[in-house]
């Protein structure tokens, strides 16, 4: 069915329409979410942001213009991630998984990417309140700048400030900890 065809069952409130919609672009929906999401939340929660991206186009179908629904339906795919993950996470945290160091597969090796992974963690937890909150949120969740500005309520270069402060504290952190040829690998730019 013809994306003008689409919209125009949309907007009559034919369900129709919506199967159209969500079958040509469901695929393309579910891939910038689960891009974003990275794993981070449930396959349930996934499914319902990719939802709540459909529903949106149902509830606002007179917006939607032809030619530019592929662009509409990625931007509130977009938004409406990472509201999820700003939901979903209110106290972030660094979990275990999150920090995957690749290296060979000998049990010792393991055990040596178990204790990197956790230097790294205790690094990151011994960043400031404030400062941990601002890179995780850009760092782990992805958020831009201007987004952690925004929600903070704080200034984007004092975004910028901290973000760099805390690279430089992990840094200093990791090379003390006997870590430094690994922290050079550890690219956060």
């Amino acid at each position: 069915m013809k994306e003008l065809r689409i919209l125009q069952k949309l907007r009559a409130g034919d369900s129709l329409g919506l199967e159209a919609l969500m079958d040509a672009y469901t695929s393309y929906v579910s891939a910038i979410v689960w891009n974003i999401l990275r794993g981070a939340l449930s396959p349930e929660d996934a499914e319902e942001v990719v939802s709540d991206v459909f529903l949106a186009a149902w509830n606002q179908a007179a917006d939607l213009k032809p030619g530019h629904v592929k662009g509409w339906l990625g931007a509130v795919a977009r938004n409406k991630a990472k509201r999820k993950l700003r939901d979903c996470q209110s106290a972030l945290s660094l979990e275990d998984d999150i920090l995957d160091i690749p290296g060979p597969d000998s049990a010792a090796d393991e055990a040596e990417r178990m204790d990197e992974r956790r230097r790294v963690q205790e690094a990151v937890d011994s960043l400031p309140e404030r400062d941990r909150e601002i890179f995780l949120r850009h760092y782990y969740y992805a958020q831009t700048v201007r987004e952690i500005s925004a929600a903070m309520g704080v200034n984007e270069a004092t975004v910028k400030t901290r973000l760099r402060r805390g690279r430089l504290k992990l840094k200093e952190t990791l090379t003390k900890g006997g870590f430094s040829h690994e922290a050079e690998d550890f690219r956060l730019a």
